[in-house]
């Protein structure tokens, strides 16, 4: 009956209706009104949307749509994000058969939009009566692809369930149960500038300061739970000034908090020891510096087997009679700060694949196991 309900031409054209929304990263504008206004043609009792745009700089704030259900039950949420990663404007879908691709210089925008088409597909095979259902509420966020800050700044007392699931992984069939919290470091080396051709003597290299405590850093994989890694580095006005001023940024990661805190204050200790070193060489009182900030990115994400997050969708698995394969992720996403708000929430693969690249693609057939799954989780 959950297979037989689910419109597969259907959901292929919403699929494609919505990539081709464009909705960059704080320009979500469009395809929250678009999605608005289908959520209530589909008998929303409530579409809100929270001033989270304050806060974040998009065009628009987060939604929150509430379905009151059919039957009396527990209720619980699916979250996806609305916005895409660049190149995202001006997507053409092209569609092979059951295959999704762009037409090849932009994403396609499955990320997350797979997710969000599924669950239109849902809303619609209940709209149409043919299986009583639960309290629904769907949680659409703002500027995902750049921090998590619309889940950062959601109004989460506008969820009344308890528990749900964020849809946005590749792979199919797919459960998430944990994540590394994550810290962002930005680090600022300061050294003192001099013509490198005349006088370099007098100068401090920045860069040379940096590149020695680089190379003083653990850095890759530290352990089985944590990583780091230093990804930009900028500085220096031209190749004949001795550099005053590198910036280098990068993170820490870890599913142990306090691994993530224990590597983190080692590498800025072993920034701060290379610049002492560096300051008791000199005599001419004239002394390099370093500035280092960190930011708590996201926090850990761990769920248990017996959580009901987990054992609902255990139980939707079995009546599909497939495998729901359950894992540990190495990434951040909207489901850690979910529920670091006290709302428990996995992460169910959606089936996009390639994902932030202009190769993206994506299998109507993995779309529809994955709203055949979510119907299940609603019903079961």
């Amino acid at each position: 009956m959950i297979k037989e309900a689910i419109d597969r031409e259907r959901l292929a054209e919403t699929f494609i209706d919505l990539c081709e929304i464009d909705s960059p990263s704080r320009e979500e504008r469009r395809v929250a009104d678009y999605l608005s206004e289908l959520f209530k043609s589909l008998g929303a009792e409530s579409v809100v949307e929270d001033d989270s745009a304050k806060k974040t700089g998009a065009d628009c704030g987060n939604l929150i749509i509430r379905f009151s259900g059919t039957v009396e039950k527990e209720p619980l949420f699916f979250a996806c994000h609305m916005d895409t990663v660049d190149p995202g404007r001006g997507i053409k879908v092209q569609r092979t058969g059951d295959f999704f691709t762009s037409q090849g210089n932009t994403v396609l925008g499955g990320d997350d939009k797979s997710g969000i088409a599924a669950l239109i597909e849902l809303v619609r095979v209940l709209h149409e009566g043919r299986q009583p259902y639960g309290p629904i509420e769907i949680v659409l966020t703002t500027c995902e692809e750049i921090g998590l800050l619309g889940a950062k700044h959601l109004d989460h007392s506008l969820v009344q369930a308890e528990y749900g699931y964020a849809l946005d992984s590749t792979g199919i069939d797919k459960v998430i149960v944990g994540a590394p919290a994550a810290n962002r470091l930005k680090v600022e080396v300061h050294g003192i500038a001099a013509h490198a051709g005349l006088n370099p003597e007098q100068g401090i290299s920045a860069f040379c300061l940096a590149a020695r405590a680089i190379a003083d850093l653990r850095l890759g994989r530290l352990d089985e739970q944590s990583t780091a890694n230093f990804g930009l580095i900028h500085g220096g006005v031209a190749t004949n000034i001795v550099p005053d001023l590198i910036t280098i940024e990068g993170e820490v990661r870890s599913h142990s908090p306090e691994k993530l805190e224990a590597y983190t204050k080692e590498i800025e200790t072993t920034f701060r020891n290379v610049v002492r070193g560096w300051s008791a060489q000199l005599r001419n009182g004239r002394h390099p510096s370093v500035e280092i900030s960190v930011e708590k990115e996201y926090p850990v994400m761990r769920l248990e087997d017996e959580d009901p997050v987990v054992t609902r969708v255990q139980q939707a698995g079995d009546v599909l009679e497939r495998e729901i394969i359950f894992q540990v992720a190495g990434g951040g996403s909207d489901a850690n700060i979910f529920n670091s708000f006290g709302l428990k929430t996995a992460i169910i693969a959606t089936g996009m694949d390639k994902v932030h690249t202009t190769d993206e693609c994506l299998d109507l057939k993995d779309l529809t196991r994955l709203t055949e799954l979510l119907l299940a989780i609603v019903t079961v």
